[in-house]
């Protein structure tokens, strides 16, 4: 069952120490979208159904890229696409919104998500992957 809005928000907001939950809307947002490029298939699509329909649908109509992003372009990125985003804020951005990401998607489906991405991302999602 995919959180509500509100409460997803909340957590993002929590976790990120947002002012206001527009900031955290913000960083959910940017953040979802640059990890929907990342993501293909019946991976994207389950995660897509534990989120709120809105972000859902972000997910699953990702920016575009060449490639895959690792960890620090994916940061890098992440800050171009927040207004006033330093690197730094923007690693809180993207820990904030992975880490609610992985609550709401669970054990197993977060280990098939940790598979699609280049080497690094656990730390983001707050799950370290076994070496």
């Amino acid at each position: 069952m995919a959180l509500r809005r509100e409460a997803f928000l909340h957590h993002v907001t929590e976790r990120g120490e947002y002012k206001t939950a527009e900031e955290a809307e913000r960083a959910a947002r940017v953040v979802l979208a640059l990890l929907g490029v990342h993501l293909v298939g019946e991976v994207r699509a389950q995660l897509a159904s534990c989120l709120p329909e809105e972000f859902a649908l972000i997910l699953l109509n990702p920016l575009q890229s060449a490639e895959p992003l690792p960890p620090e372009p994916f940061v890098r990125a992440t800050a171009a696409w927040i207004e006033g985003a330093s690197e730094q804020t923007a690693t809180w951005d993207v820990s904030a919104v992975l880490s609610t990401v992985a609550d709401a998607a669970g054990e197993d489906l977060l280990g098939q998500i940790l598979l699609q991405l280049p080497v690094g991302y656990d730390l983001f999602f707050g799950h370290l992957q076994p070496t």
